[in-house]
């Protein structure tokens, strides 16, 4: 009976882990949808579709969904027609929320996005409220395989902004110009793998609250990024 309650609760946790990276690979999918559509799909010609397949590669993305994405955008025909629209509000304890959002229904998505705030305490504020709290970065993380110093010294000469040594990995901030030169530097060093690569907001200045308050717009993010149409949130939570 145990071994069968075991198995049971492996297979669900196993599924639960499925349908998140599925709903992420969904929204990846879209991002790389929405950067190729009318190019001729080749990132070294598109700075915007080569950062979002950064991203999609950072998040084991396998190749045939890329390659679908990229197919789908550039085969021409009626395909979906997305918009970027991008909310900014405000959690719980006051933390500054930006919402990045890809709709092709833009009411229903302010509505989802509003209501979603709402109940869970936070609330919508006006174009520019938050976003001044915000700067584009390259972010890199990757594990400790190569030596510490030549690794700060490469990235460093190829222009990163800041580099972070943690118990168990690395650390790196780019321009977004730099962020594929710090890239290559550390990857023709022998990094192969990393655990986040891609260009997104990072707050300026973190703010701290304890367990129970962060718990609180943590669990408003989740929420937010349960929406099909929000592609990502963006916080200043420490």
């Amino acid at each position: 009976m145990s071994g069968h309650s075991k198995w049971a609760t492996i297979h669900r946790k196993k599924g639960e882990l499925d349908a998140a990276r599925g709903k992420i690979f969904q929204k990846i999918a879209k991002e790389i949808y929405v950067a190729a559509k009318g190019t001729n799909g080749n990132p070294d010609d598109n700075p915007n579709l080569r950062a979002v397949l950064e991203k999609a590669r950072s998040n084991n993305m396998p190749k045939d969904n890329i390659q679908k994405a990229i197919d789908k955008a550039i085969g021409g025909g009626n395909g979906e027609d997305y918009e970027s629209v991008r909310y900014e509000g405000y959690g719980p304890s006051g933390v500054a929320l930006m919402i990045d959002c890809l709709t092709d229904n833009r009411n229903r998505t302010a509505m989802l996005v509003r209501s979603t705030l709402t109940k869970r305490g936070g609330n919508l504020g006006t174009d520019g409220s938050v976003s001044y709290l915000f700067e584009r970065k390259g972010v890199i993380v990757t594990d400790k395989s190569v030596d510490e110093d030549e690794a700060m010294m490469a990235c460093l000469d190829n222009g990163a902004l800041d580099f972070i040594v943690n118990e168990d990995n690395y650390e790196i901030y780019t321009g977004v110009e730099d962020f594929i030169k710090v890239k290559e530097a550390l990857e023709s060093m022998g990094v192969k793998e990393f655990i986040t690569s891609e260009v997104t907001f990072v707050a300026n200045n973190l703010v701290e609250l304890d367990d129970e308050q962060s718990e609180k717009v943590q669990n408003l993010i989740d929420a937010l990024e349960d929406i099909d149409d929000v592609q990502n949130v963006y916080s200043n939570l420490g």
